[in-house]
């Protein structure tokens, strides 16, 4: 069959009119030679056009891969595609899935992978596993992850090792530079893709300015409307986790639900009433009763399910959450709300991007349910008590004789409300800006990981792959070469650790075995963790925990709750501090004592660290000895012939966990992080997942032990969490080494 038979056959197969967009790009696929590039909103139909590069694949019996960035829609994707080919007559086995140690099917001639399986195949020793001769096409999805700081590489670097005879269908939400992106790839990596762009919603956007009513004004309004009057479900849009909880407090004693409701949220919330027992549950049951959520990265994940299903029964008229929102979350919305549209600390705060502002506005809308989505941007309050003001003071007759009214206008401009100094504001013409502004741009935006330096030196053996990989990646010459600096830095640490020596002429390079140790670490920056395995063993256990512990990041407000005590007889020095780091310390000239105390200095600093979670003096004298983690990084960075970017955040909240026989609530209501608990138990997941990393280069039981006290600490929370999350980290793990 032609390819024009097979469009035709396929277009036939379809049950229902395609959009003009569909058609576009169907015909655009069937025609080009290189590739397609498809960027519209959700719920366009994108699939679609998926599924006729997959028709295609299975009539002319070239391989396809069909990657996501997700392990869970991989899996959903395999299911559906399955269904879909039995549809056309073929059997389901034509459709495999690989998302690392899970497969079936994986020698398929349609293979549904997780995004970073094709890289590995791409980079394999083992031609075979690509079988690029075979390869017919391959289809991205959610293809806008090419902008993500981390993982964005991935689909970046897959698109310039595919073999020119390969097409490539890239599928993508709204993006703003579209064209700039195909120029680049025609003229960057010789590969021509078709674009075909659509702006058009299912359902369109009302963008609305509100600037007489206060929050709670306006909320109970959007409730107050029967059918399409109502404008509730909304989402109502926060700058940081606090602000949701304040805001949410702000709004549950409004007349936000009708009895009917009300008594519908007690009847579910009396079958969930084990998972709302401790912690912020009780208070977070309180507001869901009064009609309003939290959801964001604070909340535990069993709490987020059922705040998304009362909102989704449309019982719970608004949840409250921040602008990282993850898409695909289930809390589908009839309106936004913008309660502010700047971001920042206080004082330094700066207009929101525009491309975090069309995300938030896109949430806005139904397909299944409503013909108009709505966003409403409060103006900020004292804004409002000022416009306010001046409606009813311009209703004042200015020309009045009369005594009563000459009063009313005099007290009314005593009272007369103005900015603060201290605040900052936004206007309805930023709004306007951000709505034309249009969405984010694709580029290149994180360095290359160690990951694929190592897999691109084991290639060739030369740096110059590498280097003419980093310079034709998608971005301004300043950032370029920046990149290019970065990869020098790299090189350079790898040669000073012993990983690497590079020949004379700069360009061609000798791998030591030891190198591909650097590939067992996800978890935190891969030279720094090597460091750490080789130096720990001496160690004790909670010297271990603190070096595993202060290597993730966890948020500011989270980690002023937990720092690292440095009261001497709070946290005893350990054998690896004192017989080992201290000695090297003192040689590199490391001032170690710190200025002596006061018994009234040392109790206020103790009463300060244990009711506060905070130590000023720490924050503010530089001359402060450094701590035993931030000696690891002060010996880490002794050795290093450039800079590395490690980080190290003492602190003790797993240790605080453990110390409480695992009891999560206890740890968390001690340290006042009650409205964090889902921050505190990713960090402890995460801790368990490095702890793992630690124990299969090293053999050594007490990471083991971390491990299993990290698990255990959650299993107690979220048992399922915790299995489906270790179980995607393990998943996700077989991706660093090429299958």
């Amino acid at each position: 069959m032609t390819r024009d038979e097979i469009c035709s056959k396929f277009i036939e197969s379809v049950p229902y009119a395609l959009y003009p967009m569909q058609e576009e790009a169907l015909l655009a696929w069937f025609e080009c030679e290189g590739g397609l590039l498809v960027c519209a909103p959700t719920g366009t139909g994108k699939t679609l056009i998926a599924e006729a590069a997959v028709f295609e694949a299975l009539h002319t019996r070239r391989r396809l891969y069909y990657t996501t960035p997700l392990i869970a829609l991989t899996e959903q994707k395999y299911r559906e595609f399955q269904e879909r080919v039995e549809q056309w007559g073929f059997p389901r086995s034509e459709v495999g899935f690989i998302t690392g140690n899970r497969r079936e099917n994986p020698d398929a001639l349609i293979r549904i992978v997780v995004a970073e399986i094709l890289l590995n195949h791409l980079l394999a020793r083992d031609a075979s596993l690509l079988d690029a001769e075979h390869l017919g096409a391959v289809v991205m999805d959610e293809f806008h992850n090419f902008n993500d700081p981390e993982r964005g590489v991935v689909w970046e670097l897959s698109l310039t090792l595919l073999p020119p005879t390969a097409r490539v269908m890239l599928l993508s939400a709204t993006v703003g530079n579209p064209y700039d992106f195909a120029d680049w790839l025609k003229e960057k990596h010789q590969r021509r893709v078709s674009v075909v762009t659509s702006a058009e919603r299912k359902v369109p956007l009302e963008h609305i300015w509100v600037e007489d009513k206060l929050l709670t004004e306006h909320l109970t309004d959007m409730v107050a409307g029967e059918g399409d009057a109502c404008r509730a479900p909304a989402l109502v849009f926060a700058f940081n986790r606090d602000e949701c909880w304040e805001l949410a407090e702000k709004l549950k004693g409004l007349p936000l639900v009708s009895e009917r409701q009300k008594k519908e949220i007690e009847a579910f919330l009396a079958d969930r009433k084990a998972d709302l027992a401790d912690g912020v549950g009780p208070k977070l049951a309180q507001m869901l009763l009064r009609g309003v959520g939290v959801h964001h990265a604070g909340v535990l994940p069993r709490h987020k399910l059922i705040v998304e299903e009362l909102f989704g029964r449309k019982l719970v008229p608004f949840v409250c959450c921040t602008e990282t929102l993850a898409a695909g979350i289930n809390l589908p919305a009839r309106s936004v709300v913008l309660t502010t549209l700047l971001k920042g600390k206080s004082g330094e705060k700066k207009l929101i991007f525009s491309s975090d502002a069309h995300q938030m506005m896109g949430r806005a809308g139904r397909p299944q349910f409503d013909t108009q989505g709505y966003v409403y941007a409060l103006a900020h309050e004292d804004d409002v008590k000022i416009n306010k003001w001046r409606k009813r003071y311009e209703q004042i007759d200015p020309n009045s004789k009369d005594p009563g009214v000459m009063r009313a206008r005099k007290e009314m401009e005593r009272k007369r409300p103005t900015r603060r100094k201290t605040e900052q504001y936004w206007s309805e013409g930023q709004f306007r800006e951000l709505i034309k502004a249009g969405p984010g741009k694709l580029y290149s935006r994180g360095m290359i990981p160690y990951s694929v330096l190592i897999f691109l030196l084991t290639r060739t053996g030369a740096v110059h792959e590498a280097r003419e990989f980093v310079s034709r990646r998608f971005n301004g010459a300043a950032q370029i070469e920046k990149f290019q600096q970065q990869l020098d830095f790299m090189l350079d640490n790898l040669q000073a650790l012993g990983y690497l020596k590079r020949a004379e002429d700069g360009d061609h390079v000798t791998l030591d075995e030891s190198i591909y140790r650097l590939l067992n670490y996800r978890s935190m920056d891969p030279l720094f963790a090597e460091f750490l395995a080789a130096t720990l063993p001496p160690g004790s256990f909670d010297e271990k925990l603190m070096a595993l512990e202060a290597a993730l990041e966890v948020p500011p407000n989270i980690l002023r709750s937990c720092r690292l005590p440095r009261i001497p007889e709070d946290k005893p020095k350990g054998p690896l501090q004192e017989h080992v780091l201290e000695p090297q310390m003192i040689a590199m000239g490391v001032k170690l004592a710190a200025p002596p105390l006061t018994d009234e200095e040392l109790a206020e600093r103790r009463d300060a660290i244990r009711r506060f979670g905070r130590d000023d003096w720490a924050e503010e004298d530089e001359e402060r000895p450094p701590t035993f983690p931030e000696m690891l990084k002060l010996a880490f960075e002794a050795r290093l012939a450039a800079p590395e970017p490690a980080s190290m955040q003492p602190k003790w909240l797993a240790g605080d966990a453990f110390a409480r026989e695992c009891d999560f609530f206890k740890c968390v209501r001690a340290l006042d992080l009650v409205k964090q608990e889902g921050i505190v138990l990713r960090h402890l997941l995460r801790l368990a997942i490095l702890a793992g990393e630690f124990e299969a280069r090293t053999n050594d039981p007490d990471y083991r032990r971390i491990t299993e006290l990290a698990t255990a600490t959650c299993q107690r929370v979220d048992p399922s969490y915790t299995d489906r999350f270790l179980s995607e980290a393990q998943n996700m793990r077989a991706l660093l080494k090429t299958s």
